[in-house]
């Protein structure tokens, strides 16, 4: 759909002798003169005149429209979201497929039925589909926030995936024998044991987990704190309000914490807990550091590909192993859904929390770890 055909009339004004094209334009009436009488001596000739007038309106509408490579560029100035790790996934669908395929369109030209057939052209997966025409559905919103399109329904709402729901990739979980098997490569080391054992107790995301500083344990209240999170090593806030929180955090957990706290040689207060030593501290360890070092020892342990988010599935499935109600697991979980942790509804209590938090982290524990305390 281009912009409006404008349909019009045409008068004839018996005071002045003249044809006039009349047409509305949003809540305003127009007029153009087309000529007198004797230049337009019957209507057919006016009529003609007319539709002359017509086509140089409908193309005056359409360059006033913009076309989808100058919306994305007022976007990114306007209205990009802030948070680093979002705007960097916006940025690669962007440059990736938007802009190739319809960056030179007329953001009239993005309707659903040829958006439709072109995302299941992508050999892309069902989600990355979604994201794609999330942000088709973002910047048609853009353009009539701006003024640049009537306000109307956005067309992106018509557009239907196939599997959408569906996950390409099952979710890994780790049982607790896989999870010991893991520890028993890296555990050596007190950085990646410590790591470990703080990821899975929690169901961190990687961002957060090497986000956290020893400023954020509090030892006397039994708490930890998570209030940001560092992608590329860049310090951002976390993905939402609801991962923002304090969480319990277990006697056995703390104790874990305090001896790698005694080790590591960044030990302040604004230190990075898991500090990267080749960068004297100032950083945290990277993500791409990190991910080879999982793949490497779980490929030694014999369990399968791990990936950081590994940890985060397998809380959720500890969690649902020792009985923690649903309520509580979304609050352990962080989630500002409960959809999300499960199609159920439940409240938390901090003791139910605590108690469900300990659970985890005694079957995140060696057994002899135990037995020794």
């Amino acid at each position: 759909m281009r912009a409006r055909k404008p349909k019009g009339s045409v008068v004839f004004n018996r005071l002045r002798a003249t044809w006039n094209f009349l047409w509305c334009e949003g809540n305003q009436r127009r007029s153009q003169k087309l000529g007198t009488l004797i230049e337009l001596p019957t209507k057919t000739d006016a009529l003609r005149k007319a539709e002359a007038v017509r086509r140089g309106l409908r193309l005056q509408r359409e360059r006033a429209i913009v076309n989808v490579g100058q919306l994305v560029e007022q976007y990114r100035a306007e209205k990009m979201p802030a948070r680093a790790s979002t705007k960097r996934g916006y940025e690669a669908w962007i440059d990736n497929h938007i802009m190739p395929r319809w960056g030179n369109c007329l953001i009239t030209d993005v309707q659903a039925r040829p958006v439709e057939l072109w995302l299941r052209s992508l050999e892309l997966s069902p989600k990355s589909r979604v994201h794609i025409r999330g942000l088709l559905h973002v910047l048609w919103d853009f353009a009539m926030w701006r003024g640049d399109m009537p306000t109307q329904r956005n067309p992106m709402e018509l557009v239907s995936i196939n599997g959408a729901s569906k996950r390409v990739r099952k979710p890994r979980s780790l049982t607790a024998e896989q999870f010991q098997a893991l520890l028993a490569v890296l555990g050596g080391d007190l950085c990646w044991r410590t790591m470990l054992l703080v990821a899975v107790s929690f169901g961190l995301r990687i961002s957060e987990l090497l986000g956290l500083k020893w400023c954020d344990v509090d030892w006397l209240g039994k708490t930890l704190c998570i209030e940001r999170a560092i992608v590329k090593q860049i310090v951002d806030e976390v993905k939402s309000s609801h991962s923002a929180r304090t969480m319990v955090c277990a006697d056995e957990l703390l104790d874990v914490l305090k001896q790698w706290r005694q080790t590591t040689q960044f030990s302040d207060s604004e230190d990075w807990i898991f500090a990267s030593p080749a960068k004297l501290g100032r950083q945290p360890l990277s993500y791409t550091f990190v991910w080879e070092t999982l793949s490497d020892a779980a490929a030694k342990a014999g369990i399968g590909h791990v990936s950081s988010h590994t940890f985060r599935h397998t809380h959720r499935s500890w969690l649902d192993s020792v009985g923690t109600p649903v309520g509580v697991q979304q609050k352990l979980m962080r989630h500002s859904d409960i959809r999300t942790t499960l199609n159920l509804y439940g409240d938390a209590f901090t003791t139910d929390m605590r108690t469900a938090h300990e659970k985890v982290v005694r079957m995140a524990l060696p057994k002899a770890t135990l037995i020794s305390q």
